[in-house]
């Protein structure tokens, strides 16, 4: 245990579980597009359902998707600055099956055309947890710096990255492969205790049975 269990985390108020931890998903979203949003629709689940407005959860979603921390002073005015940068948003109510309470979905379009969903719970005191990517089942909290790396079901996939990895003496904190069926596409989800460069991420990304390689900075504290 940390102080920042005890106190929680440095943000904008008024909930660490329903502002922080909400713009941690959204930030995290942004980071997996890969790119600025231009759309989002974003759906709450549970607790989010029926207090995201007044605990700002909408706010603090959209201030993530826009690159701002929880600790932001411009959360507060977030809707409207993404209007300003033409970024249009959608909300729902939803109810998930098996979901934490404290659950949003976020469908993103980014200004390529690229769309992702990410499905993340704020989980308390700032902390989440990613539960899915598109439509693959996933489980990390970003606490750590983290490699999240498309790839196809084959062997000498993960060998090719670890051992990058290794030769740049990056070490792997915790790492898992999800895959939804044999020899498609997985995943790899890997965190690091150094920071990844971007050029080292370029790298991984031009391995031969990598799809992408995109890199999450571990959560700021």
């Amino acid at each position: 245990m940390d102080v920042f269990d005890i106190i929680g985390p440095i943000m904008v108020g008024p909930s660490s579980s329903h502002t922080a931890g909400a713009a941690r998903i959204g930030h995290i979203a942004r980071e997996l597009l890969q790119e600025r949003p231009v759309r989002a629709h974003i759906k709450f689940h549970g607790s989010f359902a029926r207090t995201y407005r007044g605990h700002g959860t909408d706010r603090a979603v959209v201030g993530g998707l826009l690159g701002m921390f929880p600790d932001d002073v411009r959360i507060r005015d977030s809707l409207a600055i993404a209007e300003r940068e033409g970024l249009k948003v959608t909300f729902e109510t939803v109810s998930l099956r098996d979901a934490h309470p404290n659950t949003v979905v976020i469908e993103a379009t980014g200004e390529s055309g690229r769309t992702l969903t990410v499905e993340g719970a704020s989980v308390g005191g700032g902390n989440i947890v990613i539960r899915r990517i598109n439509e693959l089942k996933v489980e990390f909290t970003g606490e750590y710096n983290t490699l999240v790396i498309p790839h196809r079901d084959m062997p000498g996939a993960v060998a090719s990255v670890t051992n990058i990895l290794a030769y740049y003496n990056i070490n792997i904190a915790n790492m898992k492969v999800y895959r939804p069926d044999r020899r498609g596409e997985a995943m790899m989800v890997i965190e690091t205790d150094q920071e990844i460069s971007r050029e080292l991420v370029e790298m991984l990304a031009k391995l031969p049975l990598v799809i992408k390689a995109m890199n999450i900075e571990k959560c700021r504290r």
